[in-house]
């Protein structure tokens, strides 16, 4: 207001009284967040507007040299504390008033302000106009009418009724059949198979609503000694597949899909690449040739290698100052006993942008050459197709392409990251993250993988756990948290992780409230009724997971690498259904432990301290 009152208001002055403008404002948001204070000057038609936005400028950016004078604080403050006098006085304005203040925190704020004014000295205005009122944190803006504006015209009003009184839809879609999606009855409808190159190949022929189909395909190369080094040309490598082949270009790829009704997506890592989409029953011949095409004829294009590779580096640079992928990457740096290089190492972000600049197009070739081929694969198919002319289909595209390099899966023994908590400061983040992490001796064969199952699921799988009540709805201080179990299929080596976003001045309270519901699952253990929710809801859950056909085929390509079907799903089930809140409990005193976990938040956290 010092800048806008009229007529004594420095804006007022250099804008108005000179004739660059005909009029000055000002707009301050004042909420419970960090705000804004917005300068306005409307210059007439004819008038230059550069001279106006000078001298705009210049003004408000120039306190530092002339600072605030007490006649002009004592002018603005009698203005405001008479504006308070007067809704003090008036209660219906002193109720909107209120209102304001108590969804900002407190009724009392309202009256704060009022006092503030009356302490205010030009010294404060001065500090916080050098704080703000910079060119850095500046935005300026200019509106400038067309005296002959070409305006787009105002659609009329639609008639809807006269629009659909004789409307007449396509034929209906194929409904699919009423297919109850139970372990023993997926197991009696899959259809498996192995290839003569050794790919391995699950069909579960269904009919589907819309005649659809979906497809989830995994080759496996290499194994630690040969992949070490090489997770750059993996990644590149992967991502260029649909970039181009030698018969079609990235777009002729993208507009054969479109024309198909189909979607693909592929994608890969040092030691895998998966593909995996849907089309329907009429287009899944070409779907599949066209797969096989992107998958055994890949032209790389060097322009798309390049444009690929800034993307993948641009994406790792936001990283650097994004909480999430910072704390993540300090996490599973962590305690990591794997050299560089090992597909098990986690890479720095500058590690991960050199290694990504160095690949060329003959290094893409060559890793491709000697690693990709799919006697070491597995394919998942589940809607409505012919298995007869799949299979066959499948043999001629896959069945004789090998990879020159055999593959050996890299084992992942448990590595157990020491108890720690390592704060990270991420400047100017409104959010911050946690992630933690424990690990212990378990498989998804042991005996007690289906309790910490249900135990994970109460604790902070859902949105029901305990976490989530506590530390979201009771204690508010997480946007969002939860855990993700991750057991493995082969060695005995289970980590169960826990992430939340929240305000970085919960921080301490956030950690206390983690480590507190742990201590208190091992102190009174889980309810014999959340036990009995927890089941109903989980059982639940996997049911439709098995009913869902894009699962299904992740599913059937999964038990294909495993060497599992259905029915070790449904003896999970089943164990499941049979656990109590002693076995439960028991299980996951034995396997958890609150000071076991390893912390790492990312935030701005040196903000709160002032």
């Amino acid at each position: 207001e010092i800048m806008t009152l009229s007529p004594g208001g420095r804006l007022y002055k250099a804008l108005v009284e000179t004739r660059k403008a005909s009029v000055v404002d000002d707009f301050n948001y004042v909420g419970h967040d960090p705000g804004f204070a917005m300068f306005l000057a409307q210059v007439p038609d004819k008038d230059p507007i550069d001279a106006a936005r000078e001298a705009m400028l210049r003004t408000i950016e120039n306190v530092k040299a002339q600072p605030i004078t007490s006649e002009e604080l004592d002018r603005v403050r009698a203005k405001a504390l008479k504006a308070i006098e007067q809704t003090i006085n008036d209660p219906q304005r002193l109720g909107v008033a209120l209102s304001g203040s108590i969804a900002a925190g407190d009724w009392r704020l309202f009256f704060l302000r009022r006092d503030r004014w009356r302490m205010l000295k030009p010294a404060d205005v001065d500090r916080v106009a050098a704080a703000y009122f910079k060119p850095a944190n500046r935005t300026a803006g200019a509106f400038i009418p067309d005296p002959k504006p070409d305006r787009s015209p105002v659609p009329p009003v639609a008639d809807v009724a006269a629009m659909v009184k004789d409307y007449k839809g396509d034929p209906a879609v194929a409904a699919g059949e009423a297919f109850d999606a139970t372990p023993a009855n997926l197991d009696a409808r899959t259809q498996r198979l192995t290839l003569a190159n050794g790919m391995k190949v699950a069909l579960l022929p269904k009919k589907t609503r819309g005649a659809t189909v979906h497809f989830s395909l995994r080759l496996h190369y290499g194994d630690a000694a040969s992949i070490a080094g090489k997770a750059a040309e993996a990644q590149l490598t992967a991502g260029m597949l649909m970039r181009g082949t030698s018969r079609h270009s990235r777009q002729e790829i993208e507009d054969l899909l479109d024309r198909m009704r189909a979607s693909l997506s592929i994608g890969g890592g040092q030691t895998s690449a998966t593909a995996s989409g849907q089309t329907v029953r009429a287009n899944l011949g070409p779907t599949l040739d066209l797969v096989a095409e992107i998958l055994r004829q890949p032209s790389f294009p060097a322009a798309e290698l390049e444009t690929l590779r800034r993307a993948d580096i641009a994406g790792l640079d936001q990283g650097r100052s994004d909480p999430r992928s910072i704390a993540i990457r300090t996490l599973n740096r962590y305690d990591n006993p794997y050299p560089r290089g090992d597909d098990r190492y986690t890479p720095t972000f500058d590690e991960e942008i050199g290694d990504l600049q160095a690949p060329d197009v003959e290094a893409l070739k060559r890793f491709y050459s000697q690693f990709y081929g799919a006697s070491a694969a597995e394919i998942g198919i589940v809607g409505d197709f012919d298995p007869a002319e799949v299979k066959s289909q499948l043999e001629r595209l896959l069945g004789s392409w090998s990879a020159q390099a055999s593959f050996t899966r890299v084992p992942r023994p448990l590595a157990v990251k020491r108890p720690v908590a390592i704060p990270i400061e991420t400047p100017d983040k409104a959010n911050a993250f946690l992630t933690a992490q424990t690990s212990f001796a378990m498989n998804d064969k042991d005996a007690d993988y289906p309790a910490i199952l249900l135990a994970d699921y109460m604790f902070g799988g859902s949105t029901n756990s305990r976490l989530w009540n506590r530390i979201r709805q009771k204690d508010g201080l997480s946007y969002g948290i939860g855990t993700s179990l991750r057991p493995s299929s082969f060695e005995p080596n289970t980590t169960l992780s826990i992430s939340a976003i929240f305000a970085p001045e919960n921080v301490s309270r956030l950690r206390s409230g983690v480590q507190e519901e742990v201590e208190r699952v091992v102190r009174d253990g889980f309810s014999e009724r959340e036990v009995a929710d927890a089941k109903r809801a989980l059982l639940q859950e996997r049911r439709l997971a098995r009913s869902r056909d894009a699962a299904l085929a992740a599913a059937l390509t999964e038990q294909a690498y495993v060497g599992r079907t259905f029915a070790y799903s449904g003896e999970v089930d089943q164990a499941i259904e049979a656990l109590t809140p002693e076995q439960v409990t028991d299980a996951f005193r034995r396997r958890l432990k609150a000071d076991a976990f390893a912390f790492v938040f990312a935030g701005d956290f040196a903000k709160t301290k002032k």
